[in-house]
């Protein structure tokens, strides 16, 4: 299964699958993908014709790979990972309800985007300290205001 749903990514750029399946799928191409950047790599003529066939014996479709040896690996070249991107489609199968995703290539020049560390800068806390301490004084006053009466 994987290896047609693989030469089928190859040829067409994206495909629509279950969410399960396009899941498998992304580790199963990346590591192919892998194979053809190392293949363009190498200086000699034998490693590069290796990495093929190991490449040949997953896919298991001629076409597809000598696609990705010799055009779709350029566009790869300066990603070090993250060739495919998996987008959740809204509508559920019908027959049996499954979620259906589409899983395609990142093109070359996607920058992506960056995942937030979780940490909030040092200005933040200090504007967050300052509101901290204002709104206790604010309280002060009024309270004094109420104990007068």
């Amino acid at each position: 299964m994987l290896s047609n749903m693989g030469a089928s990514l190859i040829e067409h750029g994206r495909i629509q699958t279950t969410l399960t399946k396009a899941k498998a799928l992304r580790p199963f191409i990346e590591k192919i993908i892998t194979k053809a950047k190392q293949a363009a790599a190498k200086t000699e003529k034998k490693d590069a014709i290796h990495l093929r066939r190991l490449a040949l014996a997953d896919v298991r479709n001629e076409d597809a790979i000598t696609k990705l040896f010799n055009e779709l690996y350029k566009e790869f070249v300066n990603r070090s990972g993250g060739y495919t991107r998996i987008y959740k489609l809204g509508a559920q199968r019908q027959s049996d309800a499954a979620e259906l995703a589409l899983i395609e290539f990142v093109k070359a020049d996607d920058p992506g985007y960056k995942k937030s560390k979780g940490k909030k800068s040092a200005k933040g806390k200090k504007a967050k300290a300052a509101s901290a301490e204002a709104a206790p004084a604010a309280e002060a006053p009024k309270a004094e205001s109420e104990a007068k009466s």
